[in-house]
């Protein structure tokens, strides 16, 4: 027995270290010092920062009427006050009144541009890449800029803000990533997708601020024209009927090329699942292309999930054995680093109450993970709507 006490406490010990170590190399330095905050005043861009919004919609006329008119009133002009954004929707085969609907804002918005898919036309990639593809191809900018029709940018210079890396001299960017909320509602299932989401960000976030990006969210990216269709021409791309972001990431991005980007006034907000069926639903779909980031990057990923795993597994065992004062001290030490780590991310990103969860979130991520293993390293998860 106390061989086995003696190995569970040094593969605890392990873990919480390395745990300690990826805290220290990769969250405390990304964490911003609080100079992101939301940029209330344009910047003068030129001609060639011309930005097309890309948006693809399945059956969401509700979402239209609500957020669109929020995307089609950006301010991001130029120095004479030209408009210099083009909004793009692909209305791909609805059965509700979209088209409707999109017909109606087009009247008095010319900027509005309308890709209509029928239900019977052929799909040269499955699910939403078709539709984004053609998004794409009737875009007439070269800079483009993707969310989802039931998403609402935050500012009014959402635009500017998630755009800005395209012209910032001596450092320019082709591919940027915001951050996408959802929003806040009661109950623990809410809770519980703010959480994910602001952890998934904050992963990511650390490896892009360390020269390894592997992900970003499509309802709330801008990318680079030619990039967007260096990944298309990538034979993984028509595996998967959704995954555009991370499997764009995974194939153009590099340490140079792209940032993700924390300020206020850059954020979308998604309206929840109000299910857990619907919200396990979308996360088999998320976590579908883990499997194609980078070795290096899914290593990584990797040991951080089985260490945080093994710190709880072990931790338990331990408090009935002579190593628990010890044992306690080190859990002690890891989660107070951590919930603080968590704290200042919430802050910055905007996620208000969630403090409290945090004892519960950390202890549940490790059920989440093995829970959810089979999606991330084997199945692909064929459905987009």
């Amino acid at each position: 027995m106390n061989v086995i006490s003696s190995l569970l406490f040094i593969l605890f010990a392990v873990s919480v270290a390395i745990q300690l170590a990826y805290a220290f190399y990769f969250f405390l330095p990304a964490l911003p010092s609080g100079d992101n905050e939301i940029n209330d005043v344009p910047v003068v861009i030129s001609e060639k920062e011309k930005v097309s919004v890309v948006i693809c919609g399945k059956n969401e006329a509700h979402h239209l009427r609500n957020y669109l008119p929020l995307i089609l009133a950006q301010r991001y002009s130029n120095a004479s006050g030209k408009r210099m954004f083009e909004v793009i929707v692909v209305n791909d085969a609805s059965t509700d009144d979209s088209a409707a609907v999109l017909a109606g804002f087009a009247q008095n918005n010319e900027h509005l541009k309308i890709v209509t898919i029928l239900p019977e036309e052929p799909r040269k990639f499955p699910g939403k890449k078709f539709a984004i593809g053609k998004g794409v191809a009737a875009a007439a900018n070269e800079w483009l800029l993707f969310t989802d029709a039931d998403c609402q940018p935050v500012s009014k210079y959402w635009i500017e803000e998630m755009t800005v890396l395209f012209r910032t001299s001596g450092g320019k960017k082709q591919i940027a990533g915001g951050y996408g909320k959802y929003a806040q509602e009661p109950g623990l299932l809410n809770a519980l997708i703010r959480w994910e989401t602001m952890h998934s960000f904050l992963q990511a976030f650390s490896y892009a601020y360390r020269g390894m990006p592997y992900m970003a969210v499509g309802r709330n990216m801008a990318v680079e024209k030619k990039l967007f269709r260096e990944a298309e021409e990538w034979d993984v791309w028509n595996k998967l009927p959704s995954g555009d972001d991370d499997l764009l990431v995974a194939k153009t991005a590099t340490t140079d090329n792209m940032r993700l980007i924390m300020p206020k006034g850059s954020f979308t907000i998604s309206e929840p699942k109000h299910y857990w069926q619907d919200w396990i639903r979308q996360k088999q779909r998320h976590l579908s292309t883990g499997k194609y980031y980078k070795p290096s990057v899914k290593r990584l990923l990797g040991i951080y999930a089985l260490t945080h795993s093994w710190s709880w597994l072990f931790f338990i065992p331990l408090l009935f054995t002579h190593f628990y004062a010890a044992a306690i001290c080190f859990m002690i030490a890891r989660c107070l680093l951590y919930w603080t780590v968590w704290t200042a991310a919430a802050k910055q990103l905007g996620e208000k109450k969630l403090s409290i969860f945090f004892p519960l979130f950390d202890f549940g991520w490790m059920i989440y993970n093995f829970a959810f293993a089979p999606y991330i390293f084997w199945k692909n998860k064929q459905q987009w709507k």
